[in-house]
């Protein structure tokens, strides 16, 4: 029997970064669910392509090209998702990107694609999002994609980790101003998780192990691990939860994991 009360169903759930990755994973949880799910990406061809596969439930997967380092784009895309739609009900903001550098190497470039995504798009996202809300007189739950980089920041990564901690302080500004209006924004900060993208990086042995070992849960997320935190805080079972951050990490930020033997 399902429990309404962690029901999404017939939401219209707008997904930023939609089309791969972590933002495909929680789309397709979703849909599954009976969502109306409308997803936000810059390649129209991936984005066609992860509509079609995540199609499974009753509603089936659209989407609109969007470039959310571009607020014209911003503006122009929630414009069609509501003459669409009618309506809002949920923001996965999820859109980012990285590139991993040592500080000193660091160009105004890497420095500018970042934060137009990660930050300044994250930020025109939400805003034309949570006005539209407003307009609804309904609520709706707004989910920003945080990071572990807002526990401890790694190495390598500084305009990475500095996006994700304007995210939080964005996250918690929204919650202070809109949630009296019923418009709940909440974080969910993913440990390391598995995708395409990260692939890679994973797949070196020395990381792997460090992750591993570093990793309570001892393994590595993958993106259908985050779904479930995702349909709380888009649904009734979060009503009265906003301005907070949820680490799914795998237990990564519960301490410090030292090679002490124990007895």
């Amino acid at each position: 029997m399902t429990d309404p009360l962690f029901s999404v169903e017939d939401q219209v759930v707008l997904v930023s970064g939609g089309s791969r990755g972590i933002g495909r994973g929680l789309a397709a949880g979703f849909a599954e669910r009976n969502a109306r799910v409308v997803l936000l990406g810059r390649e129209e061809a991936t984005l066609k392509e992860t509509a079609a596969a995540i199609s499974k439930g009753r509603h089936p997967a659209e989407f609109v090209v969007c470039d959310v380092a571009k607020p014209d784009d911003i503006t122009r895309a929630l414009e069609t998702v509501v003459d669409r739609t009618g309506r809002i009900d949920t923001l996965l903001n999820v859109a980012g990107v990285n590139r991993r550098k040592r500080l000193e190497t660091v160009t105004a470039d890497d420095y500018n694609f970042v934060m137009d995504i990660n930050l300044h798009g994250a930020f025109w996202m939400a805003h034309g999002v949570g006005k539209q809300m407003l307009s609804q007189g309904q609520g709706g739950a707004i989910v920003n994609i945080d990071s572990l980089n807002t526990f401890a920041p790694l190495k390598g990564v500084a305009p990475y980790a500095m996006s994700k901690a304007g995210l939080q302080m964005m996250t918690r500004s929204m919650a202070l101003e809109w949630s009296d209006r019923g418009v709940r924004i909440n974080g969910l900060a993913p440990g390391f998780i598995l995708t395409d993208l990260t692939q890679k990086l994973w797949s070196d042995p020395t990381m792997n192990a460090w992750g591993v070992a570093n990793t309570p849960m001892r393994r590595l997320g993958v993106p259908a691990d985050l779904v479930g935190t995702a349909l709380f805080l888009a649904s009734p079972a979060s009503a009265f939860m906003t301005g907070q951050i949820l680490y799914v990490d795998g237990g990564f930020t519960a301490g410090i994991a030292w090679p002490i033997p124990l007895e």
